[in-house]
């Protein structure tokens, strides 16, 4: 008898724990794996607002008349846009992006939108990986991310040789947001990797901000490349907010 009856308990306690493992991971966020690091400089935070505003620029179809503009505008020269590729350029491969020539930074900037969540093709990028699928620089990334990154790359390595070696001064600097962060992640690891393709620029010379990027490289690999991707993580935890429905319940559970 006390054999029998100690499996629906089993049974019970097992699924309490899973529930509340899907509970830890639903109110997971990365402000708990930051908020032990040291404050940002003035001078480390100063590209991140320009920076931003460019990756909300690619979402406007006309830079010239544009319908999404924040306060102030987007603060670039649209006549300084090199190119642009939507998503019909890329064929759903690749989010839309734009490479833009920043003179008053001296910086050449290529920059990729966030998810687009009426997109198929985007879903597709993001979903297409395995753990432990695909190996890189003796760590493991993303699979449909480093796809991703290496589609641009094919096509813009030339493009990008050619403004560095006009403007040989300028930094080069790869950012996006949320998916799009995840592609310039890895669009920078392989171009590192392929240096000798961008002409004479330097590691140093190469930059990534990663606005909220989607989890996509092993832990070996952030730290090694961590002297050029900075991932940006807004940490809100001190900001009042409502629960959601999901927290309800999960805390109506456990709490």
């Amino acid at each position: 008898m006390s054999i029998a009856c100690g499996i629906p308990i089993l049974e019970c306690v097992y699924c309490l724990g899973c529930a509340r493992w899907v509970w830890l991971k639903c109110l997971y966020t990365a402000g708990y794996e930051s908020e032990n690091w040291g404050l940002a400089t003035a001078e480390e935070f100063e590209p991140i607002p320009r920076l931003c505003r460019l990756i909300l620029a690619v979402y406007e179809d006309d830079l010239h008349n544009p319908l999404w503009a924040p306060p102030g505008g987007y603060g670039i020269d649209p006549d300084c846009v090199i190119l642009r590729k939507n998503y019909e350029e890329t064929q759903g491969q690749v989010p839309p992006y734009m490479v833009y020539l920043d003179h008053g930074n001296a910086d050449i900037i290529l920059a990729i939108r966030g998810l687009n969540l009426a997109k198929e093709s985007d879903y597709a990028v993001l979903l297409d990986n395995k753990l432990g699928q695909t190996k890189f620089d003796g760590g493991y990334v993303h699979n449909g991310l480093l796809k991703a990154a290496g589609r641009v790359f094919d096509a813009e390595w030339e493009g990008l040789r050619e403004l560095v070696e006009i403007h040989p001064t300028y930094t080069l600097t790869f950012t996006g947001h949320s998916l799009g962060a995840g592609v310039v992640a890895l669009l920078t690891m392989v171009a590192l990797q392929n240096l000798d393709k961008l002409g004479t620029i330097e590691r140093k010379r190469i930059r990534c901000y990663a606005m909220a990027p989607a989890r996509c490289v092993s832990l070996n690999l952030a730290v090694r490349y961590a002297d050029v991707i900075n991932s940006v993580v807004l940490q809100d935890d001190f900001l009042p907010r409502t629960t959601t429905a999901l927290e309800d319940v999960f805390r109506s559970l456990f709490w």
